[in-house]
């Protein structure tokens, strides 16, 4: 299990915990996509926070996705899980370069700039469940800490981090998400305060050769965590030929009509996984008998 998610309490129940290693799936992101090193991390964050925030869902068929529209020159970014951890994602302009920043880090904030996080649950309801925040710094894990105190009305603290090799694959990455319960006190809210001001970067916890559970015990050591379960996460596209073929008949059949008088094949790529489905107009023609 080379990716995974650890799920766990503290101080009673008084916090839920959630932390993760992600390095394999936002490797994978990045082959797919053949993402610069600061997209990378990037789309390596949201994902990192999708496969989390995917498990909190509590329907086997929910589906979480994660949006971002913004003025950077990534242009936006996209991030879709289920309740098993299973994420995929895209971002729109895959091949921006930027100088590090200030502080000699890839320029995450830089690459989105000012702009909207959406996160939309659909848990078989009639409207899906969206909530919209202004998007903070652009470095994702504070737009999402956030997101979860504006959105949700969950104190948060939101961590993420992807670190680069020198031939830009993924060395590590990984992240946290620590959320108070409503009934949490204030000596325990202030003992998390202090821990979170004195910790080390995501990156650096995990480069030391910190396992996901060990990032949770540095922060939630001394407030007696339990961790309650680990599960798989992973990089997967559920795209196939049927859904393309049912995306193709809902564009109506004057459309259709139009491309098979056209005599051209209509080629669909999949914005997840760059998988490409062809259509001959013969394979149009018994759509459009149906």
């Amino acid at each position: 299990m080379e990716d995974y998610i650890v799920r766990a309490t503290a101080a009673n129940a008084q916090i839920r915990a959630f932390a993760v290693t992600s390095r394999a799936l936002v490797e994978q992101a990045r082959e797919i996509h053949d993402l610069s090193p600061v997209i990378t991390a990037a789309l390596g964050r949201l994902l990192t926070a999708g496969a989390m925030m995917g498990s909190m869902l509590k329907g086997e068929k929910d589906v979480l996705t994660l949006q971002i529209h913004c003025g950077g020159p990534v242009r936006g970014l996209a991030v879709t899980a289920d309740a098993k951890a299973n994420v995929r994602g895209t971002a729109l302009e895959p091949q921006v370069m930027l100088p590090p920043n200030a502080i000699g880090k890839l320029d995450v904030g830089g690459a989105v700039g000012n702009g909207i996080l959406s996160v939309i649950k659909d848990m078989g309801l009639k409207e899906p469940y969206v909530g919209q925040t202004q998007l903070q710094t652009g470095e994702i894990a504070e737009d999402l800490t956030y997101y979860f105190a504006t959105s949700e009305q969950v104190p948060s603290a939101v961590g993420l981090g992807v670190l680069m090799e020198k031939d830009n694959t993924v060395k590590r990455a990984g992240g946290f998400i620590i959320q108070l319960m409503p009934f949490a006190d204030d000596e325990t809210i202030g003992a998390l305060e202090e821990k979170l001001k004195t910790m080390d970067s995501v990156t650096k916890i995990l480069d030391d050769g910190n396992s996901p559970e060990q990032l949770l015990a540095l922060l939630l050591g001394d407030l007696g965590l339990e961790i309650n379960d680990t599960i798989p996460a992973q990089y997967y596209c559920d795209c196939s030929r049927e859904r393309v073929e049912r995306a193709i008949i809902s564009i109506g059949k004057k459309d259709i009509q139009e491309m098979i008088a056209e005599a051209r094949p209509v080629e669909v790529k999949c914005q997840f996984c760059d998988k490409v489905y062809n259509f001959e107009v013969e394979d149009l023609q018994r759509m459009l008998a149906h």
